[in-house]
């Protein structure tokens, strides 16, 4: 902006020839609206440069978040170690983190079996012990990103899932079709073995616009189950995005923030959820991640003792 304030060329800048000069020039005098122009496809996304910049602007959100809700590793299509993802998550000090492979219907991303989640939660007690004896943060949930069918049906054992400490459901089917989904939620939500619904829409930015519903029945019937909807905060899904995020808050909807992260390198995508959820002013007392650890357990086994009474 040096070059504009001086009035000077822009073909200064290395790389700048006079045609892209121009374009430059005509959206700086007429600078166009955010959603002007741009496909559904790739509207509503926002960068890490303009959440950081929300950010700044109320420190104090930043601080209240506790941990990350949703991650994998090598144990299905993650390319870090539980233990390399909770390095990561003490240097950001959270308290705690959940480690959400995938589980056994999604082949193409390595989803593991009930044995296999089995093992996975031997190891993540052998590091739990060891943070434990160096301070006890991050302490790792034993989670799983439990692959759904379009009637909301999970793939895993109900005993396996009760050995959890956290369990969430995912769509990765039949993601395209283009009529209305309310009573795929609907059924989703109804899962007993779920406490939060993840990348609720299953949108990818220039490539998949996500699934249609009556989203504030959706909204309306999680909050009526306790159960929350996930802000995935990877870049190109960014899901729930902020248009829905205002109308989860108007039902007073829970809302989780998972990084989806599948390298330690990944974490720091949490900010993207972050500034979504404070820029749908979100209350704090809604944020699944908010809550202290404790808080967050008696909130799992809250759920899982009414789906208990109603089998």
């Amino acid at each position: 902006m040096d070059l504009v304030a001086q009035n000077r060329p822009l073909t200064e800048l290395r790389g700048i020839g006079p045609f892209i000069e121009k374009q430059i020039w005509r959206w700086i005098e007429k600078h166009p609206r955010p959603s002007e122009g741009v496909p559904a496809i790739r509207r509503d996304f926002i960068s890490l440069a303009e959440a950081r910049q929300l950010l700044a602007t109320k420190s104090g959100w930043s601080k209240r978040l506790r941990g990350d809700l949703q991650m994998h590793t090598q144990w299905s299509d993650g390319s870090g170690t539980i233990a390399e993802m909770a390095d990561a998550a003490k240097e950001r000090s959270y308290e705690y983190i959940a480690i959400t492979d995938h589980s056994k219907g999604l082949k193409i991303a390595g989803g593991i079996d009930e044995r296999s989640l089995r093992k996975q939660g031997a190891e993540i007690t052998k590091i739990n012990e060891a943070a434990s004896k160096a301070g006890g943060k991050p302490f790792v949930l034993r989670s799983i990103e439990m692959n759904l069918n379009p009637r909301g049906e999970g793939d895993m054992s109900r005993t396996s899932l009760l050995a959890l400490d956290l369990v969430l459901g995912s769509f990765h089917s039949s993601l395209r079709t283009p009529e209305d989904q309310t009573a795929r939620y609907l059924a989703a939500l109804r899962n007993p073995n779920i406490q939060i619904l993840a990348h609720p829409r299953g949108r990818i930015y220039n490539y998949r616009i996500g699934l249609k519903a009556d989203w504030p029945r959706v909204f309306a019937e999680a909050t009526k189950l306790d159960k929350a909807l996930e802000i995935d905060c990877y870049p190109d899904r960014q899901d729930l995005n902020i248009d829905l995020l205002k109308v989860a808050r108007e039902h007073g909807t829970r809302i989780s923030l998972g990084t989806d992260a599948h390298h330690p390198g990944q974490l720091e995508f949490i900010e993207l959820g972050l500034a979504a959820a404070l820029q749908a002013n979100i209350p704090a007392q809604r944020i699944v991640n908010f809550m202290p650890i404790l808080e967050l357990k008696s909130w799992v086994q809250q759920i899982q003792d009414r789906s208990a009474r109603k089998r």
